[in-house]
Formats: C-alpha cells, structure tokens, sequence
C-alpha cells in the first residue's frame, strides 16, 4: 500500500470535516487543519509502519486456514503443529531486528 496526504489527513483528524480539491496542499480547506509538514510527515509514519509489517502480511498468506490448524492440532499434537507448521514458516520470514 502506498499512503499519501488524504490518508495522512484521516489518521491526524479522523472526525475532521475538510474539502480537499485537486491533488496540491493549497487545495485543502477546513477548521484546524495540519500544515503540510505534519501531514508529511503522517506519511512517512504510517508508510514506515506497513512496510515493518511486511513480514506479518506474508506469514498470514503461508499459514493455512484455521480449520486445517485445528485439524492438526487435533491430530498431531501442539507442539507438532508448532515444529511443522508455525516454525517453518517463521524462519521463512522473520521478524525484522
């Protein structure tokens, strides 16, 4: 995902009412609105913190679904489910230092 201003704006003023016409700063209008360097540096925050989570997004596509967990949980035991099914996947993408 690539986060740009209007997102930006939403995360620093959630129940903000503002009309934002075309795609430059000087567009935006409303009551306490954040300079531009706020809203910039909002971006660079919020991209920061999903591209920290890449990680995380590519573990939940591996794992399979809850039910097939269960399953083998069921089956095999947790600490089995853990070794061949939770620790590969881990070690394929780890979490970042």
């Amino acid at each position: 995902m690539i986060y740009d201003k209007f997102h930006a704006l939403r995360s620093l003023k959630p129940n903000g009412v503002f009309q934002w016409v075309g795609t430059e700063y000087s567009g935006l209008t409303g009551d306490d609105k954040p300079t531009e360097a706020e809203l910039d540096a909002e971006v660079a925050r919020l991209q920061a913190d999903y591209d920290s989570k890449e990680y995380q997004r590519k573990r939940g596509y591996e794992y399979p679904d809850f039910g097939t967990q269960l399953d083998y949980i069921y089956h095999n035991g947790l600490e089995k489910w853990k070794t061949d099914i939770v620790d590969p996947v881990k070690a394929k993408y780890p979490k970042p230092s």
